[in-house]
């Protein structure tokens, strides 16, 4: 832990309101910075996963490593996803239901998608695939919200092989 001026390695506490605004990555080094709501957004903050109570990984301290945190999108120890992942999940998949231009099954298919897009798996280039092929039915207004949803839990690969960026 930080003592004075003493240096420690390894991963500090996280806080993270409900919608994923990080209100402090460091909580053990500066714990001053903590707050119970975000000012952001108002929702509640947490600092531990909701399902298995464990501490949410924040910033690494590390002499030779710096550099801007993100908030994670699952629990490392239990893999469950943090309820700003969830929520993100469930809005781009809510955007799905209003592209007029997909049947239900695409629409199934791109819900489907959306879920593998925001993990790194195997799956995963398939899923971005067929997820640009059917939000490209859709108008620039809800291909650029989901877009905006889902940026921040989707891999930079995806990133790149989605939206080129």
């Amino acid at each position: 832990m930080f003592r004075g001026r003493d240096y420690w390695s390894g991963y500090d506490t996280a806080q993270i309101c409900l919608n994923g605004h990080v209100t402090n990555s460091v909580i053990q080094a500066n714990p001053s910075h903590s707050q119970d709501f975000c000012s952001s957004c108002g929702g509640r903050t947490m600092t531990q996963c909701s399902s298995c109570n464990e501490p949410i990984r924040g910033h690494y301290h590390h002499r030779r490593v710096n550099g801007p945190y993100q908030a994670p999108a699952y629990c490392h120890k239990c893999g469950a996803a943090y309820p700003w992942t969830s929520v993100r999940i469930e809005a781009a998949k809510s955007l799905a239901d209003e592209i007029a231009e997909l049947d239900e099954n695409e629409k199934l298919l791109l819900k489907a998608s959306i879920d593998e897009i925001v993990r790194d798996t195997p799956n995963t280039q398939v899923a971005s695939v067929r997820f640009k092929k059917f939000a490209a039915k859709g108008s620039k207004e809800i291909v650029s919200a989901m877009r905006d949803i889902l940026i921040d839990v989707v891999s930079e690969t995806v990133k790149k092989a989605i939206w080129g960026g």
